[in-house]
């Protein structure tokens, strides 16, 4: 054992490790495989040492001081202590065994298993597990929310039509995870910081010479642990993200319905005016939009292999003045978001351009050795193709410059990436530049993608320095969140997909990564039948991104209205979608500060609750609003399992429940099954929002249930600038205090001027009519005809019929106090 610094060597004999504390909470365990212990990570946004390319992320990261710790030392076990863990060395057997603070064991080296390379040069890490264990994360994949004794690869492919139950590896290189020990009721993360393709078997492996055990296995690099401590999953995804990155603050129209289909970019002619007569048709029908993810269409070139996707070019035909196409979208207060690929076939008319920048991954040196210097090749989209090295800064800043000249510059600040997985190249030890160090793209191939949108996200700023750039990205690294919305890629259309899809997404939100969704109708195979698109789009409006993509293989395509006679039901899901922008932006507010999930799984924020482990379906939206839609054909009821501990009510009928009971709602083809939780804050907008792009919200209903205390702090800003960074928001803490006295009190803080002017309070208490209502200390009128309630600007009025006290008052924009009494009053008595 030696120390240097806050940093303790561990020498054996088989690798060096090393121990730093680099925060309460977050300990650093490497196995130093590789013998340099070189920090050269893109994937870090905090760190407590220098790292090679500390100017390259720049303002991105954060340098901190390691936590200190003590050494000490009982027999044959040494103890490292520090920042809420005690570390026990066993000198021999080896073995390193990590404590928390009150002495409950995280993490446990299997003895003669812990750090390994086999044969074939893989690294190897083996942590005992007991069959308490429960694993949620890795990212983005497929089939149940707990992994246990699953084997999850992490080699991101592009996946097209994959099943949503079995599929393995989808788009995603995410090495982080949670154990939740399902006795004590702890949670610990582990990630992994390391690049290169991984797999992780959860207890599927099993010999009687070893006990019970996780297994991490990485082609290369070091065995390089964060180990995060809880013991609440939400403080693990906090310590997380801190390490990693938190999402930047998304433009509002990103929480919009996002339209898109391959079949408009793929016209003979015309694409342009077909996609503004889409945004036009939808107007009609009543179906608020605010963006379109254009397809890669759009650049198809006539090469003599035939008509090809150049990235880069556009289609005349197809978008005869793309300067005009966007601005008729921009003032149909549409944001289009056209598809660029990495990849560049032989056969591009621009190829020489592109290859006197010299901005390609090469050729391996036995790839050299036969056939010369020069680009990497590999499978891509129509032929053989060359794939750009971002992490050549060169290549970035040509890559800046093509996608400015090229994309930005007709009129956007938004970037859709695609296909940027680079599964299409087979020989792993093609050679990239690495900011000149060079490596082999089988360790830097999973860390393209993030450096491409951060790429885009700094063209946009150059472009249009006060606009926020909306990025979009099939795959990604650890640290994506920090640069792009995400979706689970190229689904397909079945009912399996739309049930098995919810876990997807609710895995990438313990992942630290928020801003997830799926395609909404199913992107692969044959149109969705009008019940299963009805149910996609009532889950859809959910989900952290909400797009309607398809390519259907029957010709059709996926829209709204497809289906004339079900149109109302998808209507009426969208508008609810815009009707709670407020929550949800809010929401977005809170993953920036915090990294916590949008769609939260119930085992994450009813963490005490042994009957929500396994649940994969049912979800939190943000901490009020439980979601459990209707993912079954022909479904008449729905059955819930409500989280122990707490109160709920039907959002629509507000009937009452108690936690840990069953509910079996009665369902039909208009049903979205919503329950407000008792103590929640929900604040909805109560004038129409046909836009979020050009629409305000003027009236605000504040539904509150004062089963317990609660609060919720509503985020306004104006959506689209970066003013916010400059201090132009305004958050409103709202605290309920419950009880027979009700107050609900709005404090304000920020310089934002927000545009609301009315505010309706939606106080669930069935069968409770207050005697007595105060607002800001003065008694406002009660009015028992619900026709001049609504006509009055100010007053109070009891809807015995849905169970709620529905306060009026103008917002004056001031901190607010609103009192409701419920004490009994005796009349015949007086």
């Amino acid at each position: 054992m030696e120390r240097i610094g806050e940093t303790v060597r561990v020498h054996t004999d088989g690798v060096e490790i090393r121990l730093t504390v680099l925060a309460d909470g977050i300990l650093r365990i490497r196995a130093g495989f590789d013998g340099d212990f070189a920090e050269e990570s893109y994937t870090l946004a905090t760190t407590a040492w220098p790292d090679r390319l500390d100017d390259v992320l720049g303002e991105e990261r954060t340098r901190v001081s390691p936590a200190p710790c003590e050494l000490g030392e009982q027999g044959d076990v040494i103890s490292v202590t520090g920042g809420n863990f005690r570390v026990e060395i066993d000198r021999e057997p080896f073995r390193i065994r990590v404590r928390d603070d009150e002495g409950t064991v995280l993490h446990t080296d299997v003895v003669g298993l812990g750090y390994r390379q086999d044969a074939n040069g893989r690294r190897i890490h083996t942590s005992e597990i007991s069959r308490d264990d429960a694993f949620y994360g890795f990212g983005e994949t497929t089939g149940p929310l707990n992994k246990a004794q699953k084997l999850i690869t992490m080699s991101p492919k592009d996946a097209l039509g994959y099943d949503p139950r079995e599929t393995d590896p989808l788009y995603k290189h995410i090495p982080f995870y949670v154990k939740m020990n399902r006795r004590n009721r702890k949670a610990v993360g582990y990630f992994y910081h390391n690049t290169y393709d991984c797999d992780f078997d959860l207890g599927r492996e099993r010999s009687n010479y070893w006990p019970p055990h996780s297994r991490y296995r990485t082609d290369g690099g070091d065995v390089d642990l964060f180990l995060i401590a809880g013991p609440g999953i939400r403080e693990v995804l906090r310590r997380y993200t801190v390490l990693t990155g938190r999402p930047p603050l998304l433009p509002k129209y990103a929480l919009g319905y996002l339209a898109s289909s391959m079949y408009y970019s793929e016209l003979d002619a015309g694409s342009d005016r077909a996609i503004t007569e889409f945004i036009d048709i939808a107007r009609e029908e009543g179906i608020p939009v605010d963006g379109f993810q254009l397809s890669s269409g759009y650049t198809t070139q006539d090469t003599e292999a035939g008509a090809k996707r150049c990235v880069f070019t556009w289609n005349e035909r197809r978008f005869s003045d793309p300067e005009g196409f966007f601005s008729a979208m921009s003032e149909r207060g549409i944001t289009v978001s056209p598809n660029v690929k990495p990849g560049v076939l032989d056969v591009h008319p621009r190829l020489a351009e592109f290859t006197d920048a010299d901005v390609f991954v090469t050729r391996s040196e036995d790839a050299v050795a036969v056939a010369g210097e020069g680009p990497a090749t590999g499978a891509w989209w129509g032929g053989p193709g060359r794939f750009v090295d971002f992490t050549k800064p060169a290549a970035r800043e040509a890559w800046r410059r093509w996608l400015t000249e090229s994309v930005l510059s007709k009129g956007t600040t938004s970037v859709w990436n695609d296909n940027c997985e680079y599964d299409g190249i087979i020989d792993a030890d093609s050679r990239v530049d690495f900011e000149g160090a060079g490596a082999t793209v089988g360790r830097l191939r999973n860390v393209m993608s993030n450096l491409m949108c951060r790429v885009a996200r700094d063209a946009v700023s150059d472009t249009a320095p006060d606009a926020r750039p909306y990025i979009v990205c099939r795959s990604g690294h650890a640290g994506i969140q920090r640069y792009a919305q995400s979706w689970a890629g190229d689904n397909s259309t079945s009912w399996d997909s739309l049930r098995h899809n919810v876990a997807t997404i609710l895995g990438m939100g313990l992942s630290g990564f928020p801003h997830h969704g799926c395609d909404i109708g199913g992107f692969h195979g044959p149109a969705p039948d009008p019940e299963l698109l009805v149910r996609w789009v009532q889950h859809g409006v959910f989900q952290p991104r909400f797009s309607i993509h398809s390519v259907n293989a029957d010709n059709t395509v996926t829209e709204p209205w497809m289906y004339p006679a079900y149109t109302q039901h998808v209507r009426d899901a969208i508008r609810l979608r815009y009707r709670l922008f407020p929550y949800l932006y809010s929401l977005t507010a809170r993953a920036a500060e915090t990294g916590w999930p949008i769609m939260e799984p119930l085992v994450s924020a009813f963490q005490d609750d042994h009957g929500v482990d396994e649940v994969s379906e049912e979800f939190m939206l943000g901490d009020s609003l439980l979601v459990a839609n209707v993912l079954e054909p022909g479904a008449r009821t729905r059955t819930v399992r409500l989280p122990e501990g707490e109160v709920f009510y039907d959002a629509w009928t507000r009937r009452r429940y108690e936690g840990g009971q069953v509910a079996e709602l009665p369902v039909d083809l208009g049903s979205i099954p919503l329950f407000l939780r008792g103590g929640g804050i929900v604040p909805v907008a109560e004038n129409p929002l046909t836009s979020l792009t050009r629409d305000e919200v003027t009236d605000l209903r504040l539904i509150c249930v004062p089963d317990h205390d609660g609060r919720f702090t509503l985020y306004e800003d104006d959506g689209l600038t970066r003013a916010h960074e400059r201090g132009e928001f305004r958050e409103t803490e709202i605290r309920m205090t419950a009880g027979t006295h009700v107050r609900l009190r709005l404090t304000r803080r920020g310089e934002y001027r927000s545009a609301l002017e009315r505010l309706l309070f939606d106080v669930v208490r069935p069968g409770r009519c207050p005697h007595r209502v105060l607002v800001d200390g003065r008694e406002v009128p009660q009015q028992l005809h619900r026709g001049r309630f609504d006509a009055a600007e100010s007053g109070w009025h009891y809807d015995i019929g849905l169970g709620s006290v529905l306060v009026k008052t103008p917002d004056h924009g001031g901190d607010l106090t609103v009192d409701i009494s419920f004490e009994p009053v005796d009349m015949i008595g007086m």
